[in-house]
């Protein structure tokens, strides 16, 4: 186990240079100069535009900009956005909203996803199975804007039942429409997959051995099909857990939600080259880390996973 986590770990090197690299190289290949963005509509001043770039080293070459941030993280000094506030600190600000809504997301999505999955894999070829499967592609197939909309008008709007948009200090009410608009998607993928494991193993020999033995219905499914049916679902909700954070950018910007999403998206409109690649680089972490603890949760779903 040991020599499995540590092997992990040193795989996450390259993987955190390769995409700090690459973020910050898509942040500098913007058009326009951020320099210019602080002032807006006002003239600007080019001794003072000179001064700003030489502080934030904007005069010097992409490469040179870029190991000055390596060099800086390594310290876990992420500097200064162009407003004067720490990198750290605004991250500190937006990240508990979003780690709110992506919790309450995958709360909806493992709950429903899985209750809908295992209720249409029992029932395959009835018609609630059939019902279950038309909502699950057509939340697939809709783009998550429109559904944000259109949950926005019927539901904050037509029916009054909750708040329309959420503001930069939102409650669990607030948040409850976005989460469900976050993981409309993967609840969808999670009820087709959990759908298709549960009639594939129901017709497994293991199965009608189980039964044959005289365990209940219930037995069988709880300690045999189950088991086995949850091992992919576990894998998806494990690697959705980062990706919710990251897809919350659409969600938090239909409805107002002032989180990491709406953060990123402020960011790369002002060119804040650090605190971009600081966010993506959180992300980044915390989607690798949830792989990791899924790979570890292995070994309780199936026994016959070892770690070398």
């Amino acid at each position: 186990m040991g020599k499995y986590l540590l092997r992990r770990i040193l795989q996450m090197i390259p993987v955190v240079l390769g995409t700090t690299l690459l973020v910050y190289a898509l942040v500098f290949a913007l058009p326009g100069d951020p320099v210019k963005a602080m002032f807006g509509d006002k003239p600007v001043n080019e001794a003072v535009a000179a001064q700003i770039r030489a502080e934030y080293h904007l005069d010097q070459p992409f490469i040179v900009q870029y190991f000055i941030y390596l060099k800086n993280a390594l310290t876990l000094n992420f500097g200064d956005t162009f407003a004067g506030q720490p990198v750290l600190d605004e991250i500190a600000r937006a990240f508990p909203v979003t780690i709110r809504l992506g919790l309450m997301a995958f709360v909806f999505e493992a709950i429903f996803g899985v209750v809908f999955g295992i209720i249409s894999g029992l029932k395959k070829g009835k018609w609630y199975d059939t019902v279950i499967l038309i909502v699950s592609l057509l939340l697939i197939s809709v783009p998550t804007f429109v559904t944000g909309f259109v949950m926005q008008y019927i539901l904050g709007i037509k029916w009054t039942i909750l708040p329309v948009t959420a503001g930069s200090d939102p409650g669990f009410l607030d948040l409850l429409m976005p989460a469900m608009v976050l993981g409309s998607v993967s609840m969808a993928y999670i009820i087709r997959l959990t759908r298709s494991e549960i009639s594939s193993n129901i017709a497994e020999d293991y199965v009608r051995t189980a039964r044959a033995k005289g365990m209940s219905n219930g037995q069988v499914m709880l300690r045999h099909v189950l088991r086995n049916s949850l091992i992919p679902v576990v894998t998806y909700l494990g690697q959705d857990i980062g990706a919710l954070m990251g897809g919350a950018m659409i969600t938090e910007q239909i409805f107002n939600i002032h989180g990491i999403g709406f953060l990123t998206y402020q960011s790369i409109l002002k060119g804040e080259a650090n605190l971009v690649v600081s966010i993506v680089t959180l992300l980044m972490l915390i989607f690798v880390v949830c792989n990791l603890i899924v790979d570890l949760l292995y070994a309780a779903l199936d026994p016959r996973i070892r770690y070398a």
